[in-house]
């Protein structure tokens, strides 16, 4: 069986006022227990992941349910983050299911029950359905995965296309050729802010990326890897999430740098009047700075920069990482 699981924070810090440990920053942490049980694991940053746990059932001698009930508790206790977990015969039933699961629960496809789990969904359900093919399929009588499944492949193909309509039909059946890619949680790295009000100030939102920026660009220094890209999610007042990505021009781990595209995402938003609850920030494409390249520049603002940077990081690194830091931080 195929587990996907969704990490969220429980209802308690939902409610903003209570500063904790975001679920984009703790995923590194959450995959290391799912790897307790099983090694299989594809990371779906910001916070999902896909388990094969077929070979766990036989070593452990438990049933998919099972071993999600055992990954829940751990990552609660552990982590202090719940789980939305769906289990089925392959990645895409497991997805399907775990967008009906309810919080803290697991709803679990049986390899002989997909057709009936299907039968009644919607085309749109499926994966590859687009609102464009979903309409079409939909002028033709086709608005349910059973209908669609029922329908002959060369009606399908004849609908949407020789490709799309074999994928489309093999779907509906429940057949997914799809496999879990098993990947490095170090890909990534993220941190997150949560605000003790629903927050509307502009200036707020900037200070607080400006604080995870620097944080980022810490950690990865420590750590000798620079980024390719960086997401920035924004969390509302309604729990509903909108995040963006934007390559950066080289691979870094500059504060400034960091600093720079995080404005620039966040202002590209237009949030002059929405009502933030928290904000991440997820560097990706991590590679080992050696192998980076970096675009020499006759700039002196910029080399001084970086010289002041590193004497600030042998600061923190004997003092703390609270020792020196931007000074609108300290304001």
């Amino acid at each position: 069986m195929i587990l996907y699981v969704r990490f969220r924070r429980p209802p308690m810090y939902e409610a903003g006022g209570v500063e904790s440990c975001g679920v984009e920053a703790a995923l590194p942490a959450l995959l290391g227990l799912v790897e307790d049980i099983s090694p299989v694991v594809q990371a779906l940053p910001p916070d999902a992941a896909l388990v094969d746990v077929r070979g766990a059932e036989r070593y452990f001698g438990r049933d998919a349910a099972q071993l999600a009930s055992l990954l829940r508790v751990r990552a609660l206790a552990h982590c202090g983050v719940d789980c939305v977990i769906g289990a089925g015969p392959s990645p895409m039933l497991a997805r399907m299911a775990a967008r009906e699961a309810t919080p803290g629960t697991t709803l679990v496809v049986a390899d002989d029950g997909a057709a009936e789990f299907l039968a009644d969904k919607p085309v749109a359900a499926l994966d590859g359905v687009g609102t464009a093919t979903a309409r079409t399929l939909c002028a033709y009588g086709l608005d349910s995965v059973g209908r669609v499944a029922a329908a002959p492949l060369a009606v399908l193909q004849r609908i949407v296309g020789a490709r799309a309509g074999r994928e489309l039909w093999e779907r509906a059946r429940g057949i997914d050729r799809t496999t879990v890619v098993p990947n490095a949680a170090a890909r990534s790295v993220a941190a997150e802010r949560a605000f003790s009000h629903d927050e509307l100030d502009p200036a707020s939102h900037r200070r607080a990326l400006l604080s995870i920026a620097e944080e980022l660009g810490l950690r990865m220094r420590g750590e000798g890897q620079v980024c390719r890209s960086l997401a920035l999610t924004v969390r509302y007042a309604d729990r509903s999430t909108t995040t963006r990505a934007r390559t950066l021009r080289e691979p870094t781990a500059h504060s400034v740098a960091l600093t720079d595209v995080a404005y620039r995402i966040h202002e590209s938003l237009g949030l002059q009047r929405a009502r933030v609850r928290s904000l991440s920030l997820r560097a990706e494409d991590l590679t080992p700075v050696e192998r980076a390249a970096r675009q020499l520049t006759f700039d002196p603002a910029d080399e001084r920069a970086r010289r002041i940077e590193a004497v600030a990081d042998r600061a923190r690194a004997r003092f703390g990482p609270r020792a020196v830091g931007p000074a609108s931080l300290a304001a």
